[in-house]
Protein backbone atom coordinates (compact mmCIF):
# COMPACT_ATOMS: atom_id res chain seq x y z
CA UNK A 1 0.00 0.00 0.00
CA UNK A 2 2.99 2.48 0.49
CA UNK A 3 4.37 1.75 -2.37
CA UNK A 4 1.20 2.80 -4.68
CA UNK A 5 1.12 5.54 -1.94
CA UNK A 6 4.91 6.83 -3.56
CA UNK A 7 3.70 5.72 -6.93
CA UNK A 8 0.36 7.59 -7.43
CA UNK A 9 2.21 10.80 -5.66
CA UNK A 10 5.35 10.34 -7.97
CA UNK A 11 2.81 10.24 -11.15
CA UNK A 12 0.56 13.28 -9.74
CA UNK A 13 4.05 15.24 -9.45
CA UNK A 14 5.85 14.83 -13.02
CA UNK A 15 2.09 15.42 -14.42
CA UNK A 16 2.41 19.01 -12.27
CA UNK A 17 5.96 19.57 -13.20
CA UNK A 18 4.84 18.68 -17.07
CA UNK A 19 2.59 21.90 -17.27
CA UNK A 20 5.08 24.07 -15.45
CA UNK A 21 7.69 24.04 -18.09
CA UNK A 22 7.89 26.92 -20.22
CA UNK A 23 6.27 27.26 -22.74
CA UNK A 24 8.42 27.55 -26.61
CA UNK A 25 5.80 28.03 -28.36
CA UNK A 26 5.51 31.47 -27.58
CA UNK A 27 8.13 34.23 -28.37
CA UNK A 28 11.48 34.18 -25.72
CA UNK A 29 10.91 37.01 -23.41
CA UNK A 30 14.61 39.14 -24.05
CA UNK A 31 14.54 42.06 -21.99
CA UNK A 32 15.66 45.05 -24.30
CA UNK A 33 19.22 45.72 -21.51
CA UNK A 34 19.95 41.97 -23.53
CA UNK A 35 19.05 43.28 -26.67
CA UNK A 36 20.98 45.81 -26.88
CA UNK A 37 24.33 44.17 -25.71
CA UNK A 38 27.41 44.72 -27.91
CA UNK A 39 29.40 42.01 -28.74
CA UNK A 40 32.90 42.42 -27.41
CA UNK A 41 34.85 40.17 -29.91
CA UNK A 42 35.87 40.54 -33.34
CA UNK A 43 32.70 39.06 -35.42
CA UNK A 44 35.01 38.89 -38.37
CA UNK A 45 38.11 37.50 -37.12
CA UNK A 46 38.63 33.96 -38.73
CA UNK A 47 40.35 32.39 -35.19
CA UNK A 48 37.36 33.68 -33.56
CA UNK A 49 35.10 32.33 -36.43
CA UNK A 50 37.24 28.63 -35.76
CA UNK A 51 36.94 28.41 -32.34
CA UNK A 52 32.82 29.16 -32.43
CA UNK A 53 32.80 26.59 -34.73
CA UNK A 54 34.65 24.04 -32.21
CA UNK A 55 32.30 25.07 -29.13
CA UNK A 56 29.02 24.65 -31.44
CA UNK A 57 30.08 21.27 -32.24
CA UNK A 58 30.46 20.51 -28.75
CA UNK A 59 27.30 21.95 -26.99
CA UNK A 60 24.92 22.69 -29.65
CA UNK A 61 25.31 20.36 -32.54
CA UNK A 62 23.84 17.49 -31.12
CA UNK A 63 20.33 19.61 -30.96
CA UNK A 64 20.67 21.38 -34.40
CA UNK A 65 22.63 19.88 -36.36
CA UNK A 66 26.27 20.38 -38.10
CA UNK A 67 24.70 23.13 -40.30
CA UNK A 68 22.09 24.59 -37.75
CA UNK A 69 18.75 23.64 -39.29
CA UNK A 70 17.45 21.89 -35.79
CA UNK A 71 18.15 18.80 -37.32
CA UNK A 72 20.47 17.32 -35.16
CA UNK A 73 20.08 13.64 -33.66
CA UNK A 74 18.70 14.62 -30.47
CA UNK A 75 15.85 17.33 -31.74
CA UNK A 76 13.83 14.39 -32.46
CA UNK A 77 13.68 13.64 -28.34
CA UNK A 78 12.58 17.28 -27.95
CA UNK A 79 9.21 19.03 -27.68
CA UNK A 80 10.16 22.36 -29.21
CA UNK A 81 11.37 23.90 -32.56
CA UNK A 82 15.06 23.76 -32.85
CA UNK A 83 14.90 26.44 -35.37
CA UNK A 84 16.98 26.87 -38.42
CA UNK A 85 20.08 29.52 -37.40
CA UNK A 86 20.10 30.05 -41.57
CA UNK A 87 16.91 31.46 -41.50
CA UNK A 88 16.42 35.28 -42.02
CA UNK A 89 13.84 35.60 -38.95
CA UNK A 90 17.12 33.87 -36.52
CA UNK A 91 19.79 35.84 -38.66
CA UNK A 92 17.94 39.64 -38.01
CA UNK A 93 17.95 38.50 -34.26
CA UNK A 94 20.55 40.87 -31.96
CA UNK A 95 23.91 39.49 -31.07
CA UNK A 96 22.78 40.18 -27.40
CA UNK A 97 19.40 38.52 -28.39
CA UNK A 98 21.05 35.41 -29.45
CA UNK A 99 23.81 35.73 -26.70
CA UNK A 100 21.40 36.09 -23.87
CA UNK A 101 18.76 32.96 -25.68
CA UNK A 102 22.38 31.06 -24.83
CA UNK A 103 22.81 32.07 -21.77
CA UNK A 104 19.94 31.51 -20.11
CA UNK A 105 17.96 28.92 -22.41
CA UNK A 106 14.34 27.51 -21.32
CA UNK A 107 12.05 24.47 -21.61
CA UNK A 108 14.50 21.90 -23.79
CA UNK A 109 17.20 24.71 -24.35
CA UNK A 110 19.41 24.41 -21.48
CA UNK A 111 21.20 27.20 -19.85
CA UNK A 112 24.87 27.59 -20.90
CA UNK A 113 26.11 29.73 -18.20
CA UNK A 114 27.38 27.29 -16.20
CA UNK A 115 28.40 24.61 -19.26
CA UNK A 116 30.26 27.52 -20.97
CA UNK A 117 31.73 29.70 -17.76
CA UNK A 118 32.87 31.85 -20.36
CA UNK A 119 31.03 34.74 -21.39
CA UNK A 120 34.02 35.19 -24.45
CA UNK A 121 33.03 31.60 -25.27
CA UNK A 122 29.53 32.04 -25.95
CA UNK A 123 30.21 35.33 -27.87
CA UNK A 124 32.38 33.26 -29.75
CA UNK A 125 29.41 30.73 -30.65
CA UNK A 126 27.61 33.55 -31.71
CA UNK A 127 30.06 34.74 -33.96
CA UNK A 128 30.27 31.46 -35.82
CA UNK A 129 25.84 31.44 -35.85
CA UNK A 130 26.27 34.65 -37.83
CA UNK A 131 28.21 32.48 -40.60
CA UNK A 132 25.26 30.19 -41.41
CA UNK A 133 23.15 32.75 -42.76
CA UNK A 134 21.51 31.69 -46.29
Amino acid sequence: MKQLSLLILATMLLALYSFIQPDQSTDWEVPDSAKKMKNPTDVLDKENIALGKSFFSKYCQSCHGKEGYGDGPKAKELKGDMGDFSSEEFQTQSDGTLFYKMTKGRGDMPSFEKKIVDPEDRWLIVNYLRMLKE
